[in-house]
């Protein structure tokens, strides 16, 4: 892929966007910009389905939609709420530590900036980076593994790592696409570009992709 070719792809998975389920997440931050729910849902998300992130969430956050309000439950509550996402014990237990410090040290806030998120135990670059772009509105770069994978593929990027693709993103990808990126590339490998045998047959981005790593394809 040419790096100009990143206008015309924008445009097309924008336009299938629309048919394909929004992530998890996103769902999440639609129902009003909140940074704690996105932190917290993103922490339920690891490894887990979106249809489980989504159900999960939303149990939770009906229960202790703050962190004045989550500190107060106990792992185990957490633990029965968020089940069956992946970890649930350990995540619950991840989420109760971060309650209690924003409470105890950001008056009940989540920070806003990249380094002070990642001192939180638990988050990694793709929640903070979720967090400032859907909690916050901030210019920033989830790259998770559908991130990495596909620009890999596309032949945008050329790295090892979702660090190393986010840094080279951040030099290469125009702003206007910064925070959209993760929501239309998460759609993207879950309904066409799939890790292994991918629909090339079907996709409309096929001109543009340099195919690579791909073995198998419908």
């Amino acid at each position: 892929m040419k790096p100009d070719d990143i206008h015309a792809v924008i445009a097309i998975l924008r336009e299938q966007c629309r048919d394909w389920r929004t992530p998890a997440v996103t769902v999440v931050a639609d129902g009003g910009r909140d940074p704690f729910k996105v932190l917290v849902s993103c922490i339920i998300s690891l490894r887990t389905r979106d249809e489980v992130t989504a159900v999960a969430s939303a149990r939770l956050f009906s229960r202790a939609a703050t962190p004045e309000l989550m500190q107060h439950l106990s792992v185990d509550e957490v633990a029965e709420l968020v089940y069956p996402a992946g970890f649930y014990r350990n995540k619950a237990s991840q989420i109760l530590e971060i309650s209690r410090r924003l409470v105890a040290d950001y008056g009940g806030n989540v920070p806003d900036d990249m380094d002070t998120l990642l001192q939180f135990k638990g988050v990694g670059r793709k929640t903070a980076n979720l967090v400032q772009t859907l909690g916050f509105g901030k210019p920033g770069i989830c790259v998770d593994t559908h991130v990495h994978r596909i620009c890999n593929r596309w032949g945008y990027v050329e790295t090892k790592s979702p660090d190393e693709t986010e840094r080279h993103l951040r030099m290469l990808l125009p702003v206007d696409y910064w925070i959209e990126i993760n929501d239309l590339l998460v759609a993207f490998g879950q309904n066409q570009c799939y890790p292994i045998s991918p629909r090339c047959s079907t996709c409309r981005i096929a001109s543009f992709c340099a195919r690579r790593g791909v073995l198998k394809s419908r």
